[in-house]
């Protein structure tokens, strides 16, 4: 047994050893609902495997950036190429299938996947991970699953919050939140401010390459009498980045990256949304009409700016098939109708549109029992009609056990580069298709130490057909071709939290990988194992806490882009990240943390060196 197999073993048989399956004395975690469908849906009633991080698991772990809070996501695997790129993938599949939202609206703009770097979690309410093929409910893009990211609304009341933080010699980071709720409704007001100093992405020692982000986010919601509910959302982001070159003729990671003082990329982001809602009390009927823009822009050393933008449509008709109110029903059939168009300025002569029906059936068959099934029509303008599918099962047993699987297809549509690329050596291939991903899971969720924690164990296996891939043209260049074959996916995740006692926190996270193309090479940047261990714990009465998370990462292959520019595994490494937070009164609370303890190197891609220890303290306040 390998020393990784003998850590995931030793923290499962931690947990699972006291396993008395009595739901009567349960720890209250607190009910849960996912975006996980046309509407939401209860955690315990979606068939999916999923994970939902809250804003104060985020604060209490001292988590500054929403990359590093995935980092301890079962299924997921988050790679970095120095501190201004980070690329997440769900159970093995590209960067390209993972469907990033915030606050329900598309994050990247055009035909782009969103690359995360210097996003911040400050005035974040709580980030959710669907895993599995999800283009039912989000269309393209989301065939391996969906990151949605909601941001913090306030409670009912005034809510005000502030926050400072200060790394030594790494940077400063604030963030202001005010917010004015009541019984009706509500506005609220974000603010977030960071200058990351970074580092050395080279590793020779050289200049850091830093990161400045600001966001703003507005919005508000009010009720119009008892039936109608309007809203909007508006953010808007820039960020700042420096990064270093690279060195075509390298013969090694070593001199692959470059020291290099020059380059230097600027990114705009916006995201809009307004929405309306019907449902009149007690009604079997709902309505939701949603209009979203999301538009982005970005110069690379201060070049022409690359415009990307997204624009939609769409509504919803919630139907209760038993008569009752929608809200309360156990059968309930939604209804999409959605229109999407894209453009980016790259590629000025392209643009394309896509109209969708979408159809939810929900029911909870017999007590426990919930079976959620759906189908989308996608007519695009580029591609040939599309139909994807899905289907889950809950079901939750009287001892506290429940039992979820799902399977289901999604699609993600070839990017305009891949089409029609005609620069820096690529040759874009207009007869490209969509890639097709069909997947299904099973799991079992336990209850554990009589009902004071939960651990979730889940068998994966994915299977990616036309997968798009570069290919070296005979007289030089690079184009892109559908590969024939499937590109197999499978692999097992385990997820934990207990309440060990009235002060301990534990939390366990484990993803074993085989993700291989369809020629049987392995699947560059997908760890074949990910561990991560953690525990929480409340000090000095309750008003502190200190908290340790362990991230245990091997298997991991990457391209080598010097000499045969083959594919070479990855040194395998372990980092640990502390926080502490202490309540100075009932406004104040210092807080601290240090990452990457150790100061060991954690290489997630060759030639690119990561951060080693860094030190932070802040202070937050809230009314």
């Amino acid at each position: 047994m390998t020393r990784t197999h003998l850590l995931a073993a030793l923290a499962a048989s931690t947990l699972l050893t006291p396993l008395p399956l009595l739901a009567q004395d349960a720890y209250d975690l607190g009910e849960i609902v996912l975006s996980g469908g046309l509407s939401e849906i209860a955690a315990d009633r979606y068939g999916r495997a999923s994970t939902v991080l809250t804003r104060a698991e985020i604060e209490e772990r001292g988590i500054a950036t929403v990359q590093d809070a995935l980092r301890a996501v079962p299924g997921l695997s988050v790679t970095s190429s120095g501190s201004s790129f980070t690329a997440v993938r769900i159970r093995g599949a590209e960067a390209a299938h993972t469907l990033i939202l915030i606050d329900g609206i598309e994050a990247a703009a055009g035909d782009g996947n969103y690359a995360l770097s210097g996003l911040e979690t400050a005035n974040i309410e709580r980030i959710e991970v669907l895993r599995g093929p999800q283009s039912v409910f989000y269309g393209s893009d989301a065939s391996a699953g969906v990151i949605n990211i909601i941001t913090r609304k306030g409670s009912e009341g005034r809510t005000l919050r502030s926050t400072l933080e200060i790394g030594v010699g790494q940077g400063w980071s604030a963030s202001a939140f005010a917010a004015n709720r009541s019984a009706r409704g509500g506005v609220s007001l974000s603010l977030a401010y960071a200058e990351d100093e970074g580092f050395d992405t080279s590793g020779d020692g050289g200049e850091k390459d830093g990161i400045n982000r600001g966001t703003a986010i507005l919005s508000g919601d009010h009720m119009i009498g008892d039936a109608l509910k309007l809203g909007f959302t508006l953010r808007r982001s820039r960020e700042d980045y420096e990064y270093d070159s690279n060195n075509r003729p390298a013969t090694g990671p070593d001199d692959y990256v470059v020291d290099d003082k020059k380059p230097y990329s600027n990114r705009w982001e916006t995201t809009a949304g307004l929405f309306g809602e019907y449902a009149t009390p007690g009604s079997a009927l709902a309505q939701r009409l949603s209009l979203e823009t999301t538009r982005n822009a970005q110069s690379h050393v201060g070049d022409n700016l690359a415009n990307t933008r997204t624009d939609a449509a769409k509504y919803r008709l919630s139907f209760a098939l038993d008569g009752r109110d929608v809200a309360q029903t156990d059968h309930l059939l939604n209804t999409l109708l959605e229109w999407e168009r894209d453009d980016s300025s790259s590629n000025p002569e392209y643009e394309r549109e896509t109209a969708s029906l979408a159809l939810e059936y929900r029911g909870r068959l017999f007590e426990g029992f919930d079976l959620q099934a759906g189908l989308r029509h996608d007519d695009n303008t580029r591609f040939d009609d599309i139909t994807t599918w899905t289907l889950g099962l809950s079901w939750q047993l009287e001892n506290g056990m429940r039992l979820h699987a799902s399977g289901g297809k999604g699609v993600v549509n070839p990017s305009y580069f891949d089409l029609y690329a005609d620069n820096w050596g690529y040759v874009g291939n207009p007869d490209l298709t969509p890639e097709i991903n069909t997947g299904w899971d099973l799991g079992v969720e336990l209850p554990v130490l009589s009902g004071r924690g939960t651990v979730d164990l889940t068998y994966f296996r994915e299977d990616l057909a036309d997968e798009i891939t570069e290919v070296s043209l005979p007289g030089g260049g690079i184009s892109f071709f559908n590969q024939s074959g499937e590109s197999s996916r499978k692999g097992v995740e385990l997820s934990g939290q207990v309440q060990a006692t009235d002060a301990l926190g534990l939390r366990l996270g484990y993803t074993w990988l085989n993700a291989e193309n369809p020629d049987g090479s392995v699947e560059v940047r997908s760890p074949e194992h990910e561990l991560t261990l953690g525990a929480t714990l409340a000090a000095f009465d309750g008003r502190g806490t200190f908290t340790a998370d362990l991230r245990h990462v091997a298997g991991n292959y990457g391209e080598t882009s010097w000499g045969d520019q083959g594919v070479e595994e990855l040194p395998a490494f372990t980092t640990v990240d502390v926080a502490a937070r202490y309540a100075l009164n009932d406004r104040l609370t210092l807080t601290g943390r240090v990452t990457n303890l150790f100061d060991k190197d954690a290489v997630e891609v060759w030639g690119y060196a990561n951060r080693g220890r860094a030190v932070y303290v802040g202070l937050s306040s809230e009314f």
